[in-house]
Parts: C-alpha cells; sequence; structure tokens
C-alpha cells in the first residue's frame, strides 16, 4: 500500500471521528434544550397561534367549534373603531410620560449611590423597595394618597395655593398621576440594572481620563455612556413594553376614566373579550399589540445597537 492511501485511509477516519463528535454534541445540544423548547411551545408558541387562529373567528367560547371564520373583519373593525385608537393615544401618551422618565432617573439615582457617599446600602434598599410590592397594593396607597379630601397631595398644595385638584378624577391630571405612581413602584428596577452595569464599568479608565485632564462630563460622555450602552437599552426596552402594557394601575385606579381618558390598549383589551365576550376581536387587538411591541423593539435595538451589535 503506497503512503498516499495511507494517508488518504487515515484522513478518512478522522473525519468520519469528527463528524461522529459533532453528531453526538448535537444529540445533546438538542436533548439539553428539549424541556426549555417543551416549555416554550406549550406556553408560548401554542397561545402566539392560537391567537391568531382565534382572530380570524368571531370566536364561540363555549362552543369553539361554532366559531364564524371572517378573515380579516376583527382586524377592519378594530383599525375603524374610534374608541381604540383613543385607547392607543393614551397608551401612548403614558409611555411618554414613563419611559423617559424612569430610564434617566434610573441612571442619575444609579450614579449618585455610585459615589463614595455615607448610607449608600440604605438608599439601595429604599430606591428598591417599592418595586416588591404587587400593583394592588401600590394602586390602593396612592388612591389614597390621591384622595381630594384628605390626600398628602391635596393638604400640602391647598396649604400653598389654597385649591387643588381631584386628581384621578380630572381629564387633564389623571394620566399624569398614573404616570407618576408607576415610575414610583417601577423606578427601583431601572436602578438596581443600571448600578449594577455603572460598577461593572472599570475604574483604570477614569484615572487614564483624569491624567489626560478630562472634565466630569467627558468622562461621563465619552466612558460612562458607552460602558452601560447595553444596560441602558435594556432597561429602555423592557420599560416601553412593560408601559405598552398598563393594565392594573388604571383598572384599580380609574376605571378607564374619566371619560375613557386613562383606558389603554390593554383594558380595551380585557373589555372586548370579558365584558363584551368577542374573544376574537379581543385576539386581533392582541395582535396589534404584539405587532406594535416586536417592532418598536426592533428599531430601539437597531437605533441605540447599531447594526453590529
Amino acid at each position: 500500500m503506497s503512503v498516499g492511501n495511507r494517508l488518504s485511509r487515515q484522513l478518512s477516519r478522522v473525519r468520519e471521528n469528527t463528524d461522529a463528535v459533532r453528531d453526538r454534541q448535537a444529540i445533546e445540544g438538542i436533548l439539553f434544550a428539549l424541556p426549555y423548547l417543551l416549555v416554550f411551545s406549550i406556553f408560548l408558541l401554542y397561545p402566539l397561534l392560537k391567537g391568531l387562529y382565534m382572530s380570524l373567528f368571531d370566536w364561540n367560547a363555549i362552543y369553539p367549534s361554532e366559531s364564524e371564520f371572517v378573515l380579516l373583519d376583527n382586524y377592519v373593525r378594530m383599525m375603524n373603531d374610534p374608541l381604540f385608537w383613543v385607547a392607543v393615544k393614551n397608551t401612548v401618551y403614558f409611555v411618554v410620560l414613563t419611559v423617559p422618565t424612569l430610564v434617566i432617573l434610573g441612571l442619575l439615582l444609579a450614579l449618585g449611590v455610585n459615589r463614595q457617599i455615607k448610607g449608600r446600602k440604605f438608599l439601595r434598599a429604599v430606591f428598591f423597595s417599592p418595586y416588591i410590592l404587587t400593583v394592588s397594593v401600590v394602586a390602593l396607597i396612592w388612591i389614597e394618597m390621591y384622595a381630594p379630601q384628605y390626600g398628602v397631595f391635596n393638604y400640602y398644595i391647598e396649604l400653598a395655593l389654597g385649591s387643588a385638584p381631584n386628581w384621578l378624577n380630572s381629564h387633564l391630571f389623571a394620566m399624569p398621576a398614573l404616570a407618576l405612581t408607576t415610575i414610583w413602584w417601577t423606578l427601583g428596577f431601572n436602578f438596581v440594572i443600571l448600578l449594577s452595569a455603572r460598577q461593572g464599568v472599570p475604574e483604570r479608565l477614569y484615572e487614564a481620563a483624569r491624567l489626560d485632564g478630562a472634565s466630569s462630563w467627558n468622562a461621563f460622555k465619552d466612558i460612562t455612556l458607552p460602558q452601560m450602552k447595553p444596560a441602558l437599552l435594556f432597561v429602555t426596552v423592557v420599560q416601553f413594553i412593560a408601559s405598552f402594557q398598563i393594565f392594573g394601575q388604571p383598572f384599580i385606579m380609574t376605571g378607564g376614566g374619566p371619560g375613557n381618558t386613562t383606558e389603554t390598549v390593554v383594558m380595551y383589551l380585557y373589555k372586548a373579550a370579558f365584558n363584551q365576550h368577542e374573544f376574537g376581536y379581543a385576539a386581533a387587538v392582541g395582535y396589534f399589540l404584539f405587532v406594535v411591541l416586536v417592532g418598536v423593539s426592533l428599531v430601539n435595538y437597531r437605533l441605540a445597537g447599531g447594526p453590529d451589535e
């Protein structure tokens, strides 16, 4: 047997062994992923596809087999319903009030507590503690604080100005009141994430900047923000998704009033499904919400992360 033939056979055996190792690793990877894929399919993928299917029907929840196929009628009805667009406008207004405030204020608190000041651990606990409360507890606390006769806000406003608004029954102040409640409640999440990101920035970068004569603003702009960019993007996307899905606060505190000024998309969906029993139409609204959240999240990643991230 020639030397060339022996080398060819050895290379063939090496390739076979390599292929066998790759096949075994692929099988092991699939087996490890099966539990997640099973949970994902049951609790995420199936409801997603089922909701899309339901949105094409005038769905009969009691006798699903008797549901009437209406194709895109639910989507056409949704687009032509003025109350739906009121709910969208209210939701966007709430997002504008809360998301920038939560991100900027969370960043400022994280940068402040990261400094060498007394009571840092106490401040961390104070800033994060509201986040552990449930929405019902938060809503009930703030309903009392906004009470027109004995609420904390109105007490001091009346001392200073002589009169105070009826916060939750005001067309002008109801949504800002809900936004303030939400900011107080969820700020701790952003604070913890951004504080962790700031503590992960190497201090040697700031030492080098000081040696080069960089000001505090330049250090913040050229070091802090770029290093914290992934965390800032994360909290922005998470807060947008959470704010666009607001339900508990207006449901408990205002019921969508006064005059639908605090009715949100999820409240509109809830009423369509459980008050009017129009589950196919509610599924169409849910898919509108899903598409909006996915689209805006992708835009945020594109704008903040760039094409290579």
